[in-house]
């Protein structure tokens, strides 16, 4: 490790001597001090010194765009995106991926620009995906500007799935249609049907039954009779509120094997709530006392009680007969 480090640091100073001016050397000798700093780099690799090594890289491709060997510079910023990879440098590989994409542009290699921003975003995908959105964005405008309608199409399906991941769904819709557009131009109908699957399922997450319906009139005709079926049997589900129904719906399976952000949608959509009806008021017997009229209470207690006057008229009668 020592001796590969050793000689890295002589690289360094070679490297360094060939920048330097004097009265006979007017410009500095840019391209082998790019060689000297990419040997260096080459060095520290082995030796595990990975933050050097980048250091050497970025120098070196510095020292190419000096040269006007844009090119060679984009390579060394691609070199050092896998250095930063390794060190778990993520916060950085976004920039380098965007100044190498932009040197291999100026030097006429837009597909090698596009390639770079994909395997950065792929780097950050996962951990930054946010990120990766911006760098397959970028990578859309790179391939469509070349005409390269396919691959364009290819990475805006991954635009349109992070923005899903992300809950982005007005976003992700545009993005959907963006992709519909690029896979009609190079006539994929299957593609087409699959993504007004999609995009029914992202305007009903927006919780806009109106723009899914729109979206299914639109393109429903690229579906296949399954596909066709099910959205049918999921707007309805919608429509009438019944949640069995867009259960069923939700759980096809095709649904279930699309792409994973849209399987995951699937699975979480809210279910309409259903129509509820009141519940029947329980009648309990007994409960309390029936209802007895005032009226109707002292007449019973009149008839109840015996006449007075008879009563002592009996008396009388009595007495009158002792």
């Amino acid at each position: 490790m020592t001796s590969k480090i050793e000689e890295a640091q002589e690289h360094i100073r070679q490297a360094e001597k060939c920048l330097k001016t004097s009265l006979l050397k007017w410009r500095p000798d840019f391209d082998n001090a790019a060689e000297e700093y990419n040997k260096a780099a080459t060095c520290f690799r082995n030796a595990k010194s990975l933050d050097q090594c980048r250091d050497c890289l970025m120098k070196s491709a510095d020292c190419h765009r000096q040269n006007r060997a844009l090119f060679h510079a984009a390579k060394c910023l691609d070199q050092a995106i896998l250095i930063c990879k390794e060190m778990n440098n993520l916060g950085d590989i976004r920039k380098l991926a965007e100044r190498a994409c932009n040197l291999y542009q100026q030097h006429g290699s837009p597909e090698s620009g596009a390639t770079v921003l994909d395997k950065a975003a792929k780097i950050l995908e996962q951990t930054h995906p946010e990120d990766a959105l911006q760098l397959y964005k970028q990578a859309v405008d790179v391939v469509t500007i070349e005409d390269s309608t396919r691959q364009g199409a290819e990475y805006a399906s991954k635009v349109a799935r992070i923005m899903v991941k992300l809950g982005m769904y007005d976003q992700a819709a545009d993005a959907i249609r963006r992709e519909i557009g690029l896979h009609q131009q190079v006539g994929s109908e299957g593609a087409i049907g699959r993504l007004a699957v999609a995009l029914v399922l992202v305007q009903l997450a927006r919780g806009d039954y109106v723009a899914a319906e729109k979206a299914f009139k639109e393109w429903g005709n690229c579906c296949d009779a399954a596909e066709v079926q099910t959205l049918e049997s999921l707007l309805q589900a919608y429509d009438d509120e019944d949640p069995e129904l867009a259960q069923r719906a939700l759980s096809s399976p095709f649904i279930r094997h699309m792409d994973v952000e849209y399987a995951r949608l699937a699975r979480d959509l809210p279910l309409p709530k259903g129509v509820s009806i009141a519940p029947k008021a329980n009648v309990i017997e007994n409960a309390a006392a029936s209802y007895v009229s005032p009226n109707s209470g002292a007449a019973g207690d009149a008839a109840a009680k015996p006449a007075a006057g008879p009563a002592g008229g009996d008396d009388e009668d009595e007495g009158g007969l002792c």
